[in-house]
């Protein structure tokens, strides 16, 4: 009997971190006949078909449910209403996503409502406020009482879970598929998107909610200082965008000397940007599990984070987005006395979408497959070689 797994995604990194899971089902149907949809909300619209695109990959149905000007109650709302008519008219047998977006709340939630079982993949990551990330935070935490089977990242995010009363049968720890995701990207490099001014790059992203407006200015207006006192410097930053970040970045940065405004870039382009950076500044999560991989230090824009473990291991810091915090920081890092970052991630070993493809074959029987797969060994992120 034919089956079906629909994989529902958003935005930008949920395409980036669902592609190999979307790519090991589609290899493991083609020889048991399994039916893989890629169900698109639109969240990001032209974001995310690049980033489906870098991994050869498309939808098989677009939602479109982004409009302009539209707040977090409308998107949820058109969000619940259209996946649930989609599941009505699709019933998969059951439905993945990845991450802590409107998308991945509101398919959890209408999976719950409509009887489908729903798969969470990157679970039981926590911050500890729900202020911050917002509103990841809270769609996270009611994603968990939703799902009926948790990927969790790493033992910590699965601790998580255990606190939270998530019985522990429905928990595998597997890794992040972003180190799935960059170990592809890895084997096809490309040539970066800009010729930096200098050989000494900093890598700069900010979207944030709670870092637009003044938090990002003054993150902004610390870079710029940078820039300043270190004349070897240059700055590339592909802009998000969302309007309030392009207009902070254009009137901070723009027109300086050494630095580069970029529009987004695809992953291949970013991961060369991220291999060529001296030193990167973010906000972002993905580039926080990124980044140790190929040793690259991070200083995250954020005062706090839901990825605790790259920065008990070094990889990064907190600075938020306090300008001397952020000033002296980076020239510590910068110093010709800081030491080397080796290339070792905390978050897997590459191989997170083997693992929930034969966990889902054992589970839910949607794929004629041995169930057995190898356990996630701590001892095997060891530092690769340059």
């Amino acid at each position: 009997m034919s089956r079906t797994v629909a994989c529902v995604v958003g935005t930008r990194p949920e395409a980036v971190k669902m592609a190999p899971i979307i790519l090991k089902l589609r290899q493991a149907g083609a020889e048991t006949g399994l039916r893989v949809r890629v169900v698109s909300t639109g969240q990001h619209r032209d974001l995310l078909d690049r980033a489906l695109a870098d991994f050869a990959l498309h939808t098989d149905d677009d939602l479109a449910l982004m409009r302009p000007g539209q707040d977090l109650v409308e998107l949820t709302s058109r969000c619940l209403l259209a996946l649930g008519q989609w599941l009505d008219e699709h019933r998969p047998d059951l439905l993945i996503a990845q991450g802590d977006t409107t998308t991945v709340f509101a398919s959890a939630l209408a999976c719950h409502y409509r009887h489908v079982p729903f798969v969470h993949v990157e679970a039981g990551l926590r911050s500890g406020s729900l202020a911050e990330p917002f509103p990841e935070e809270s769609n996270r935490v009611l994603t968990a009482r939703l799902a009926d089977l948790h990927f969790a990242p790493t033992a910590a995010a699965c601790a998580n879970l255990l606190r939270e009363g998530i019985p522990a049968d429905r928990i595998r720890v597997v890794g992040n598929t972003v180190i799935d995701a960059l170990r592809w990207i890895e084997a096809r490099p490309v040539p970066l998107p800009v010729v930096p001014s200098t050989d000494r790059l900093i890598l700069m992203t900010a979207h944030r909610r709670e870092n637009l407006g003044l938090p990002l200015v003054r993150a902004c207006r610390a870079v710029a200082e940078l820039l300043r006192i270190d004349p070897t410097l240059c700055l590339v930053f592909p802009v998000h965008p969302n309007p309030e970040v392009r207009s902070v970045v254009s009137r901070e940065l723009g027109g300086l000397d050494r630095v580069h405004l970029i529009e987004p870039v695809g992953s291949p382009q970013f991961v060369a940007l991220m291999k060529a950076a001296r030193l990167i500044l973010s906000d972002s999560g993905g580039v926080q599990e990124e980044a140790p991989a190929l040793g690259r230090p991070v200083l995250v824009l954020r005062d706090r984070t839901e990825r605790p473990e790259a920065v008990e291991q070094g990889f990064c810091r907190l600075v938020g987005t306090d300008p001397d915090r952020i000033l002296s920081e980076a020239l510590a890092l910068l110093a010709p006395t800081a030491s080397p970052l080796p290339a070792r991630s905390p978050y897997g070993d590459g191989f997170a979408a083997d693992r929930i493809v034969r966990t889902l074959a054992e589970r839910f029987h949607v794929l004629d497959l041995d169930p057995h797969a190898p356990a996630l060994d701590p001892n095997a992120l060891a530092p690769r070689a340059a």
